[in-house]
């Protein structure tokens, strides 16, 4: 079976900083695009960012300029470092992962931003 853990998530007043991360575990032979989605209170799930096993990242409109994505191949890691958040950032962050071709998804992790 295949795992992801996410961490990181928080309060940050807007303006702010938070760094998410996501780990995947379990009987892993390969791992392609890794990403991150999100899902605020009331409404559907939206995708934020993308990044290739190769490293070719691709970013939501909403996110672009304030958000970036990276991973770790060795670590079986994918990070979200968000910057300049705004209060309407506030959603669960989920990041999936396409393992052994099939896409696996974490519990979320909570981000919340003050005004």
């Amino acid at each position: 079976q295949v795992q992801l853990a996410e961490s990181g998530g928080g309060l940050v007043q807007a303006g702010g900083s938070l760094r998410l991360s996501c780990a995947a575990s379990g009987r892993i032979f390969s791992i392609n695009d890794m990403g991150w989605y999100c899902q605020a209170p009331g409404k559907q799930r939206e995708w934020v960012a993308r990044i290739t096993r190769d490293g070719v990242t691709t970013y939501a409109d909403s996110v672009k300029g304030r958000f970036t994505i990276s991973r770790d191949n060795a670590k079986k890691s994918v990070y979200l470092q968000m910057d300049s958040l705004k209060p309407e950032d506030t959603a669960v962050y989920y990041c999936v992962a396409r393992v052994n071709l099939y896409d696996y998804w974490g519990q979320g992790t909570q981000v919340t931003v003050s005004s």
